[in-house]
Formats: C-alpha cells, sequence, structure tokens
C-alpha cells in the first residue's frame, strides 16, 4: 500500500485527480516529512527547489521588510499546496506554525511530472485562482473593514479551513465550532493590520456578547456561528 493510499487530505489535494496508476508514479518522486512548530519549509527570494502537499497542521507564508518586520501574508492549511512550480524564486517564506506534516517534491521532477499529466495542471490552476479570489477578499478585509469585522471575519475564516485540522463542530449544535488557534495575539494583530491591543478589546467584547468563549489563550469556543458570520459582515 502507498503512502498516498493511506493519505488523509488525499481527496481535497491537488492529486485528487489523478488515478491509482498516475498516484503510484507521483507517491515515487515524493517523500512525507514532518516540520515542527517554527521550523522553516521555504525561504524568501531563493530559487524554488521544492513544492508539497500539507497533509497535517498549518504553516505561515511570510516576507520581511526591509527594516527587518515579518509580515504574514498568507496561511496554508491541510490539502493545501505550497511552493512555485515551473521555475523562479520563492516570493515568500514558508514556517509551521504548528506541528506539521507534508508530502514534499523536488519542484524540477513534480515540474515534470505535471507537464506529463493535464489533469494534475488543471487542479494547479484551480488552485492558483482560488488563491487570488481569497487575495481579492483579504484585500477588502485590510482595506475597508472595521477593527470588528475583521475580527470575526478571521475567526470565521480559520473555522471554516481548519474543520480538517483542529476544528470540531458538535453534530448535536452546528451553531457551534471550537477551534485552536495557531496564532498568537500578535501574529493576529500583524496579519489583520491591528494592534495587539484592539485584537484583545475584540475577543473580550465577542465573549461579552456571547459569541464566542475563550476557555485559555489558543482556545476559542464560537458559540453562535451566525451572528460571528453577521458581524464579519
Amino acid at each position: 500500500m502507498s503512502t498516498c493510499d493511506l493519505c488523509v487530505v488525499r481527496n481535497r489535494a491537488i492529486c485528487s485527480s489523478l488515478d491509482a496508476k498516475e498516484l503510484e508514479a507521483l507517491n515515487a518522486i515524493g517523500r512525507t516529512r514532518k516540520v515542527t512548530a517554527g521550523e522553516s519549509l521555504i525561504w524568501e527570494g531563493e530559487d524554488s527547489v521544492l513544492v508539497a502537499n500539507v497533509i497535517e497542521g498549518v504553516l505561515k507564508l511570510s516576507t520581511n521588510t526591509e527594516d527587518g518586520r515579518e509580515q504574514i501574508v498568507g496561511v496554508v492549511y491541510p490539502s493545501d499546496f505550497i511552493g512555485r512550480p515551473f521555475g523562479g524564486k520563492s516570493g515568500h517564506g514558508v514556517t509551521a506554525l504548528t506541528d506539521a506534516k507534508v508530502c514534499v517534491f523536488s519542484r524540477r521532477d513534480f515540474d515534470a511530472f505535471a507537464r506529463e499529466h493535464p489533469k494534475l495542471e488543471h487542479k494547479l490552476l484551480e488552485r492558483t485562482l482560488g488563491e487570488l479570489d481569497r487575495t481579492r477578499r483579504w484585500m477588502l478585509l485590510l482595506g475597508r473593514k472595521s477593527a470588528s469585522e475583521k475580527m470575526a471575519s478571521f475567526l470565521v475564516e480559520m473555522a471554516e479551513r481548519m474543520g480538517g485540522s483542529g476544528c470540531k463542530v458538535e453534530l448535536e449544535k452546528p451553531n457551534r465550532r471550537q477551534l485552536v488557534l495557531p496564532f498568537s495575539r500578535q501574529q493576529i494583530a500583524d496579519v489583520l493590520g491591528l494592534t495587539i491591543e484592539t485584537v484583545s478589546r475584540q475577543f473580550t467584547r465577542l465573549k461579552t456578547e456571547g459569541i464566542i468563549d475563550l476557555p485559555s489563550r489558543r482556545d476559542v469556543v464560537i458559540v453562535d456561528y451566525q451572528a460571528l458570520m453577521a458581524e464579519a459582515g
């Protein structure tokens, strides 16, 4: 039995379009790698030498300003694809926010495989367009939304994207969701373009209004998901 047969994101990753024989060929050029929280997988500005499917965990995409400050420009979750196929330099670094598992491929080997399998190239195009749509929505969030709308949108995004990565939905209470944030308060502030004080105030306000509960620093229980979505606009 190949690694692909056991993959928990097989039906959601870009390789979902491949048949058993094609999966076997793809599995032959890939390897599974564990990445610990804080460990970097790809470095900004370096030649693109690898690509990967995320199997478990959450990783951040980040870039550094000229004065050395880090800016988180994206987050990837299980079944997401990372890296830059078909050459070029990496426009951002990729670092694990939590312990993670990825399926890694040499970029050159993956490029050659993709050229021979149009269905995989089509999946890559779909993912690229989906990422473009998310980026445009994020531009709206950063440029036009209020602090309360930003925080609510952030939590909705986390709940939706972390469905297979630590986010639990209680079936008897479909409006209630629980997740473990892979971010510190400071990182949330950096992502949303807010101050850490504003982030803390918004968490407190949402808890006071009964929309969320905060059992611990990283645990968030969304008590009223519909209210949170309404808050997000």
